[in-house]
C-alpha cells in the first residue's frame, strides 16, 4: 500500500477542486480528522496495517464532495475504489477503507473498532474547545447550500444533533464527552429562550 501517494493525490484534489462554500467540509476539516485518527490510533493501540487504512479512510472520508455533496459518502468510495487499487491497495483494504467511510454517513453506524476511530475522529469537534467556531463553519455551509437560513434553526438542530450522537472509542467517551455534555446544555438554554418570545 503506497500510502504517501494515495495522501498526496486526494489532498491535491481536495485542494484544487473543493468548492471555496464549504466552509466546514473543506480540506482542513478532512487534516482535523487524519490528526485525530493518529492520536486515537495510538490511544487505542492500533495496529500498523490497521493505522494505514485508517489514515487513508480519513483522508478519502469526504472525497465525495469533489463530486456532489449528496451522498458523499458513498461517492468518496468510488472515488477510493477506482484510485487506490493502482497505488497497491488489495480488495480487502479498499473494502475495509469503504466500511469506514460509509460509517461516518449520518446518523454513525460503525460495526468495528476502526469504523468507532474514524467516526469518532470525525466528529471530534463536538467535545473540544473549538466546538462554537467549527459549528459555526457548518452553519455558514449549509446556509451557503440552502439547507437552512436562520440561527433558531440551526440551534434547534445542534440540539438534536447533539441529544442523538454519542462517541464510540473508550478514549473519546472519557476525553470528549464531558465538555459535549457541557454544550449541549448550553444549546438548550438558547433553544429554550425561543419559546418565550
Amino acid at each position: 500500500m503506497n500510502y504517501q501517494a494515495a495522501k498526496e493525490y486526494i489532498l491535491k484534489r481536495l485542494k484544487e477542486e473543493l468548492s471555496d462554500q464549504l466552509y466546514y467540509h473543506g480540506i482542513h476539516h478532512t487534516l482535523d480528522v487524519l490528526a485525530v485518527t493518529e492520536e486515537l490510533c495510538t490511544a487505542e493501540s492500533v495496529k500498523e496495517r490497521e493505522r494505514v487504512l485508517l489514515r487513508t479512510a480519513a483522508l478519502y472520508h469526504d472525497c465525495g464532495f469533489l463530486v456532489s455533496n449528496q451522498e458523499h459518502e458513498r461517492r468518496g468510495c468510488e472515488i477510493a475504489q477506482e484510485v487506490l487499487p493502482t497505488l497497491g491497495y488489495d480488495e480487502q483494504a479498499i473494502n475495509q477503507i469503504c466500511g469506514m467511510i460509509m460509517a461516518t454517513k449520518i446518523p454513525q453506524s460503525p460495526q468495528t473498532l476502526l469504523e468507532e476511530i474514524i467516526c469518532d475522529a470525525d466528529l471530534d469537534y463536538l467535545g473540544r474547545e473549538d466546538f462554537y467556531p467549527i459549528g459555526n463553519t457548518l452553519f455558514e455551509e449549509l446556509k451557503a447550500f440552502k439547507v437552512l437560513s436562520d440561527e433558531e434553526s440551526w440551534n434547534r438542530i445542534q440540539v438534536n444533533f447533539l441529544e442523538n450522537h454519542h462517541f464510540f472509542t473508550a478514549t473519546n467517551i472519557t476525553r470528549r464527552s464531558p465538555q459535549k455534555a457541557v454544550y449541549l446544555e448550553e444549546l438548550k438554554k438558547i433553544v429554550e429562550g425561543y419559546k418565550k418570545n
